[in-house]
C-alpha cells in the first residue's frame, strides 16, 4: 500500500491542481495559529515600546521597525490563509487573494534583504568603526529601508499571476509562474548572496568579539552575545533555506527537468512556505526583549558611554546593527 501511494504520489506530473494532502494542512495550521497569536504578541509589544519609549531612532532602532513592519503585513494575511484551508473555493475574490500572496512575498524577501542589511551595518559598525562613520546614519538607514520596501512591492506584480482562477488561494498556483526563468533565477541569487553575506559578516563579528576580550570584562555579556548571534544566522537559514530548495525543486518538476514526484515536493513547498513564517514571531519576540532590555539599563545608567557600550552588545547579539 506504501509503494502504491508512492507511485501515486509520484506520478502526478501533468496534473496542476494536485489536492492539498491533509498532513500538510495540520502541519499548516498546527504552525500559522501559534504563530499568529504570539508574533502578534510580541510585534505589538515590540512595537509599543519603539513608538513610546524611544527617543533616538538609531540605525538598528530603524532597522528593526522595518522588520516589524514586514512582518505585521505577514501577521495580517495568517488568518485568512488558516480560514482558505476549509473552503474547497475562494469566495473574496482573485485581486484580494493576490494581494495576500503579495504579504507573502514582500515580507519574505523585505524580510531577508533587511535581515542582510542589519548583519552588514553590524559588521561595518564593529569591523571598520573608522567607515562607519561615513557609512552609516540613521538617514541612510532609513533610505535604505524605502528602497527594500518599493523592491520588494514592485516585485508582487507577478504574484497576481500566481493562482488559477476558481481556484482555493495560496494553493492553485498557475503553471506560467513556473516558466518565468528569469523570476526564479533573481529570486534564488538573492537568497544566495544575502546568505552568503551574513554567513561571512557573522563569522568576521564572532572573531572580532573573541579577539577582542578584555581583561576583567565578564565573559557572560560577551558569551551571550556570540551565542546569540550564531543563533540568528541559524533561525535565519533555517527558516529561508527550505523554502529555496523547495522552490528549485518544484520549478525543476514543472518544467520537466525532474520528471517524478510533483505531489511530495508540492508538499515540500507548502511546508517550507509554512516554516519560513516562523521569522514573523521569531523576529517580534526577540526585538521586545531587545528594546525592553535597552530601556531597563538606559534608564538605571548616567553615563552615555556605558550605555552605547551596552546597546552595542545588546543589539549586536539579537540581530541588530550596533547604533
Amino acid at each position: 500500500m506504501e509503494t502504491s501511494s508512492l507511485q501515486a504520489n509520484c506520478s502526478s506530473q501533468g496534473n496542476t491542481s494536485l489536492p492539498i494532502p491533509p498532513y500538510v494542512e495540520r502541519f499548516q495550521l498546527a504552525i500559522y495559529i501559534p504563530t499568529f497569536i504570539l508574533g502578534l504578541l510580541f510585534n505589538g509589544m515590540a512595537m509599543w515600546f519603539a513608538c513610546r519609549k524611544i527617543r533616538q531612532w538609531t540605525e538598528p532602532i530603524i532597522y528593526m521597525a522595518s522588520l516589524m513592519v514586514f512582518d505585521t503585513l505577514m501577521l495580517f494575511a495568517l488568518p485568512f490563509k488558516i480560514i482558505s484551508y476549509h473552503k474547497s473555493e475562494w469566495v473574496l475574490g482573485g485581486a484580494f487573494c493576490s494581494f495576500l500572496e503579495s504579504l507573502y512575498f514582500v515580507n519574505m524577501y523585505g524580510s531577508i534583504l533587511t535581515s542582510t542589511c542589519i548583519c552588514v551595518d553590524r559588521y561595518i559598525a564593529i569591523l571598520h568603526p573608522f567607515a562607519a562613520m561615513t557609512l552609516r546614519s540613521p538617514k541612510k538607514a532609513a533610505t535604505t529601508c524605502l528602497v527594500i520596501s518599493a523592491g520588494v512591492w514592485a516585485g508582487t506584480a507577478y504574484t497576481y499571476q500566481l493562482h488559477q482562477h476558481g481556484g482555493p488561494c495560496f494553493y492553485g498556483f498557475s503553471g506560467s509562474i513556473w516558466k518565468n526563468t528569469i523570476l526564479f533565477i533573481t529570486l534564488e541569487t538573492a537568497f544566495l548572496v544575502c546568505m552568503t553575506a551574513m554567513i561571512f559578516c557573522t563569522i568576521r563579528i564572532i572573531v572580532r568579539l573573541r579577539r577582542n576580550q578584555t581583561p576583567g570584562e565578564p565573559l557572560t555579556n560577551r558569551s551571550k552575545s556570540i551565542n546569540i548571534i550564531t543563533a540568528n544566522l541559524t533561525t535565519f537559514l533555517v527558516c529561508f533555506t527550505p523554502l529555496h530548495v523547495a522552490l528549485v525543486l518544484y520549478y525543476l518538476v514543472k518544467n520537466q527537468i525532474l520528471d517524478d514526484c510533483q505531489q511530495i515536493i508540492r508538499s515540500f513547498v507548502q511546508i517550507s512556505l509554512c516554516w519560513a513564517n516562523l521569522n514573523c514571531f521569531l523576529d517580534g519576540f526577540c526585538y521586545y526583549f531587545v528594546l525592553k532590555e535597552f530601556m531597563k539599563f538606559a534608564s538605571t545608567e548616567k553615563n552615555t558611554q556605558a550605555i552605547c557600550s551596552l546597546l552595542c552588545d545588546i543589539l549586536v547579539s539579537a540581530g541588530g546593527a550596533v547604533g
